[in-house]
């Protein structure tokens, strides 16, 4: 497809403006690696919320959900559970506090915090250093896999070209040259410039979705919509089976369906149930959403900023992930029933905007879409080469450099992360695939030792890394045992492994250091199994009080996540003019957000006055 002049000039001078921010506060960045990794912890909460709004708003993961919604209808409200996504209200309620707490840089920082610094501890500051490079990599490929299928339809020139033998695809090559100036913008930047882009990138998008929105309602009616998809398509709610039969309409997806795993739709709603609570529960993994938390101010603007990612994200998203499934749907279904087998589900939101968004705003919405990737993206290259630089270069090999050779080595650590993760990404077979690894075997392997870490005394930390290795070989090896299942059903046997690991490292282990776990339960504050520790504090300090908080944080998680849904379902409900449900959920998302600021808001602005 040939973009209109006006479409190209807007995107070239959103990239001219993204180049030019990274290099104008590119000296402040520098001054030192924690001005570089965490903006000095001087970016106001509500910069760092939209930031954080900004790098969950990808492009791989809006593809991968505007299919979702194609194949899935309202149902798909459920399918970011897989991550989870509610994993964002455990941290808004209390995780954010007790991270922040640390006043660390890095997740792998924070282990010398909890388990001091014998042998054990080295090992596990290691172990969790090398997941996050892990992660990371398995992200770039990620991210690499949607940019480059989002690319190609758009952009009309031919960009393959052979090396050797190999031949790179236009497909790839448009990865590898949006990648390569999102690289240069970080690595000038830093956290500065990984921020400051990304609320801009946030403001195109918000103003992109608005408009898909408007597009799809003032172009789609309900009979339309009803007309093209197949019965329990707009039924939220399900039964021990997915129900939905596109026999007739589009045949090819339930093929779909199939290949996903996801027929056994009440067994999957049990499984992310089951791998959420343990997800949520370990806290963030230390990527992007970590660094944010630990970029703030104090605990309370730690949790504000979680709170506001919440609120902010997922109306103006599901506005356009819900367009463009619907304009799909009606306008491209007939097409689709025709081409028979072997379509590429994860084109759907590229061609919808090739087929339906007029001049001028196709520029634009290309612009915030690449800015989605872009600040995506750079958040992660952001956040990893912090272990390297941090927990290895400066910590074992070169403790005495200056701060500008530690920057300099950031840029280094940070284009060889992306090199690798680009090896990575040019053997990835879908999106699909990726995010499933990603959530379900990988993080598997991370829930069991950091679940342990807060709420049990008796874990140290040759159970942190005993588990941790344990998860990790488990996430790489159990799904090539089972090839044909998907990887959320194998979650439970990842994370019993990883178990394992971490009870055979507690017991053959020795005890942490007591002076190590007084510091971290006062400073910290987490509740659970931790008495042993909390009569040695008492002697010291009579006046010091435990965490209480266990049952109101567990309410308010609950409440949470109703509330979190709300957001997810009001913009569904408004697409496909399901007004009965639409009043409903709104009525849901006030008296939930009623309640929360009672129970939870107003009590961390008593904290603030304290």
């Amino acid at each position: 497809m040939n973009l209109a002049t006006i479409d190209i000039v807007i995107i070239i001078c959103y990239i001219i403006i993204t180049l030019i921010l990274g290099f104008y506060v590119s000296k402040k960045a520098s001054k030192d690696i924690k001005s570089y990794f965490l903006g000095g912890n001087e970016i106001p909460w509500y910069y760092l919320g939209l930031s954080n709004a900004s790098g969950m708003f990808d492009i791989s993961g809006t593809m991968w959900a505007v299919t979702a919604m194609f194949v899935y209808g309202l149902k798909s409200a459920w399918l970011p559970w897989l991550w989870p996504v509610w994993n964002q209200v455990f941290i808004m309620v209390f995780l954010a506090a007790w991270l922040r707490r640390s006043n660390v840089m890095t997740g792998a920082q924070w282990i010398t915090y909890r388990f001091g610094k014998d042998l054990g501890a080295r090992l596990s500051h290691i172990i969790v250093t090398v997941f996050a490079i892990i992660s990371t990599l398995g992200f770039i490929a990620y991210f690499f896999e949607g940019i480059g299928k989002f690319a190609t339809i758009f952009f009309p020139w031919d960009l393959s070209f052979t090396i050797g033998s190999l031949l790179i695809s236009s497909e790839q090559s448009y990865a590898l040259l949006i990648i390569a100036i999102t690289t240069i913008y970080t690595l000038k930047g830093g956290m500065y410039s990984v921020v400051g882009t990304e609320v801009i990138q946030f403001i195109i998008m918000t103003i992109s979705c608005l408009v898909i929105g408007y597009i799809a309602f003032t172009t789609v009616s309900a009979e339309q919509i009803s007309s093209s998809v197949p019965q329990n398509w707009d039924n939220l709610f399900f039964g021990t089976k997915l129900d939905i039969d596109w026999t007739g309409y589009i045949d090819s997806v339930n093929t779909k369906i199939e290949e996903d795993g996801f027929s056994l739709f009440g067994f999957l709603f049990m499984m992310m149930i089951f791998k959420g609570i343990f997800a949520s529960l370990a806290g963030p993994v230390p990527s992007y959403d970590m660094q944010r938390i630990l970029s703030t101010k104090n605990e309370v603007e730690a949790s504000k900023m979680s709170a506001l990612t919440i609120v902010v994200l997922s109306i103006p998203r599901y506005l356009m992930i819900t367009g463009f499934a619907v304009l799909g749907l009606v306008y491209l279904g007939p097409e689709l029933q025709i081409a028979g087998t072997g379509i590429d589900f994860e084109t759907i939101l590229p061609l919808a905007i090739q087929r339906f968004i007029p001049v001028g705003l196709k520029g634009l919405l290309l612009a915030g879409l690449l800015a989605a990737f872009m600040g995506t993206f750079a958040a992660f290259i952001n956040a990893a080469p912090a272990y390297l630089v941090n927990d290895i270069y400066k910590k074992y090999i070169n403790p005495k450099a200056s701060s500008k050779t530690y920057v300099r080595f950031s840029y280094l650590s940070s284009i060889l992360i992306v090199i690798i993760g680009l090896l990575f990404g040019f053997f990835a077979s879908s999106i699909n695939t990726l995010t499933v690894w990603l959530t379900s075997a990988l993080y598997g392997g991370y829930a069991a030792a950091n679940v342990l870490k807060w709420i049990w005394w008796r874990f140290n930390s040759y159970g942190y890394f005993g588990g941790m290795l344990a998860g990790l070989i488990a996430a790489s090896i159990v799904p090539v045992f089972f090839p044909e299942t998907p990887a959320i059903y194998l979650f439970p046997l990842i994370l019993l492994l990883s178990f394992i690991g971490c009870f055979l490292g507690v017991y053959l282990g020795k005890p942490d250091d007591m002076r190590v776990l007084k510091h971290f339960y006062k400073t910290t504050k987490p509740w659970g199994f931790w008495k042993p520790v909390y009569d040695q504090i008492k002697i010291e300090d009579p006046e010091f009080t435990s965490n209480t908080d266990f049952w109101k944080d567990t309410f308010n998680c609950v409440i949470g996540v109703i509330w979190q849904m709300t957001f997810v379902l009001i913009p569904m409900y408004l697409i496909i003019r399901e007004y009965d449900y639409l009043s409903i959920v709104i009525c849901i998302m006030l008296v939930t957000t009623f309640i929360l600021k009672k129970t939870w808001y107003d009590k961390l602005i008593i904290n603030t006055k304290r």
